[in-house]
């Protein structure tokens, strides 16, 4: 899957301040990130997918479809801790245009190994498109173990993995005895250059939505083997960063993206827009941030 190396930004869904989708904002932002990244990711944890209704879901998929001049490759996040539930909804999508799909291991149920190998691969058969695992321990309670990773990634319709678990040594393993077509994702922006260096294939991206040309740059250098220009690129994101996450995701990323004129800060609860401590925190280091030729 060449289309899906180097760059993803997991795309926020903009809000108005009313709760509702804003599409004008939404339009902002596949402006903006356009140019930059190799694909887009709707749905995913950034995009708030878990306080959308499917008639909202459907009508984010359909706006993105419809206002994509580059023909990006899109990943449609769609998963869930009810494994019946997510293969209706796979059934009931549009998967036209779509890439791939991208889903989280299970949250809240705390499966065994045997268990999410059993969900992914019920949910692998259903698929009509390629499926990419997602592993983000912090938000599921349990984690993909390499040997899992690997063991599914014998599926045929089972093409890589987004991982977030931040175990450099667990993404070390997989990327050692992964398949050749297979695709190691990194889900934690700042460590993106470790995995590109281990052989790992790009990033899924909460940075790119508000840097998407600087950050699309910094994984080409990674993709050229430029490993110290990718680490020195990436590193100036050090101190931006964890806020994006101090008030949960994607609070941190719309705050910046509100500063950057781009769209609203508004999230649904029961997540909070950022406080104004973090404002003034994220205003501080976009006024510091040194990207070079970027505006900030």
């Amino acid at each position: 899957m060449e289309q899906l190396k180097g760059t993803g930004v997991a795309l926020v869904t903009p809000m108005s301040s009313e709760g509702k989708i804003d599409e004008k904002g939404l339009g902002n932002v596949l402006d903006y990130t356009a140019e930059g990244v190799d694909y887009w990711v709707v749905l995913g944890t950034t995009g708030e997918y878990p306080t959308l209704d499917t008639s909202e879901k459907e009508r984010i998929l359909a706006y993105v479809k419809s206002n994509n001049p580059k023909k990006l490759p899109i990943v449609y996040g769609l998963g869930g801790n009810n494994t019946q539930a997510v293969l209706q909804q796979i059934g009931t999508t549009d998967w036209s245009g779509i890439t791939a799909m991208l889903s989280a291991s299970p949250h809240y149920n705390k499966p065994s190994q045997a268990g999410i190998i059993a969900h992914y691969e019920k949910l692998a058969n259903a698929a009509p498109v390629p499926l990419i695992l997602y592993n983000v321990p912090g938000r599921t309670a349990s984690n993909l173990t390499a040997e899992t990773t690997l063991q599914l990634a014998q599926h045929p319709n089972i093409i890589g993995i987004k991982e977030a678990s931040g175990d450099i040594k667990q993404c070390a393993t997989i990327a050692a005895k992964m398949p050749d077509d297979f695709l190691l994702i990194s889900g934690e922006d700042l460590l993106t250059p470790d995995l590109l260096t281990l052989g790992g294939h790009g990033a899924i991206s909460v940075l790119a939505n508000g840097f998407p040309e600087y950050f699309g740059n910094t994984i080409r250098l990674g993709l050229l083997h430029k490993n110290e220009d990718c680490r020195r690129a990436m590193n100036v994101f050090q101190d931006l960063d964890p806020l994006l996450y101090a008030e949960s995701n994607p609070v941190g990323i719309k705050e910046v993206l509100r500063q950057k004129n781009i769209c609203g800060n508004y999230v649904r609860l029961p997540l909070l827009p950022a406080s104004t401590p973090l404002q003034r925190k994220i205003t501080e280091c976009l006024i510091n941030l040194d990207l070079g030729s970027e505006s900030t």
